[in-house]
């Protein structure tokens, strides 16, 4: 298990600096999904106290950027977790419903469980970037965001587009047994964006998100024009 201290091995070239994938599991229970709003209680508690942290961590990592260029790297690690341990939160409840394993109280990588994300650690980021682009810069990005979230937190993924279609993704497993393999690549686009979005608003990189859907499991399944390979 890596620990939030333990630095971040690049991932991806500079110019996808956030990388999100994710497995779909089989078989999936039919029923579950209707209780596991019930069963991620217990995340939910602790990650509302860690967005805190979060927040927080990022107004520290703010001055710092500004005064040396750089984001402290344990800081950073920490703030990584935080995305990690939301992503597989809401990649077992209602951001994906991609999976019956239980989410791992962790802010490591932990390798094992279906969904992960990485982000490369920047050697170096702007200052007067970091001035503007967490608020003026990313307000088209958070309009399209808020579309796919409603009313939701970054860190919940539980309102807004993504919800709707999870719920249709679950009355599809309730009905047939099976995740629509077009609907699970679209739910992992926007979870994409999101992460995305959240990465570069919370001051992590200074390569701007693109306005593109990536569908599908992987990164690399996905190109500038979201088609994508069943994994």
């Amino acid at each position: 298990m890596t620990t939030p201290g333990t630095p971040t091995t690049p991932v991806g070239p500079p110019d996808r600096p956030v990388r999100v994938s994710a497995h779909l599991d089989t078989p999936l229970s039919r029923w579950l999904w209707l209780v596991k709003w019930f069963l991620a209680i217990p995340h939910y508690v602790v990650l509302f106290f860690l967005w805190i942290a979060f927040t927080v961590v990022s107004v520290i990592a703010f001055f710092a950027i500004l005064f040396t260029e750089r984001y402290p790297r344990g800081l950073f690690e920490f703030n990584v977790g935080v995305l990690r341990w939301s992503w597989r939160v809401a990649y077992y409840s209602y951001g994906a419903l991609g999976t019956d394993r239980y989410p791992p109280f962790s802010l490591g990588e932990e390798p094992d469980y279906p969904a992960r994300l990485d982000i490369v650690y920047p050697e170096r980021l702007s200052r007067g970037l970091v001035l503007v682009k967490w608020w003026l810069l990313a307000i088209p990005q958070y309009i399209v965001v808020g579309f796919f979230l409603g009313g939701a937190h970054l860190g919940w993924w539980e309102g807004g587009l993504i919800g709707v279609l999870t719920v249709f993704a679950g009355f599809a497993l309730a009905f047939t047994e099976k995740y629509p393999k077009d609907l699970y690549a679209l739910v992992m686009g926007l979870n994409r964006w999101v992460l995305r979005v959240t990465a570069y608003a919370a001051l992590m990189t200074d390569v701007y998100p693109p306005f593109r859907l990536d569908m599908g499991g992987s990164e690399e399944s996905a190109t500038e024009v979201g088609p994508w390979r069943d994994r």
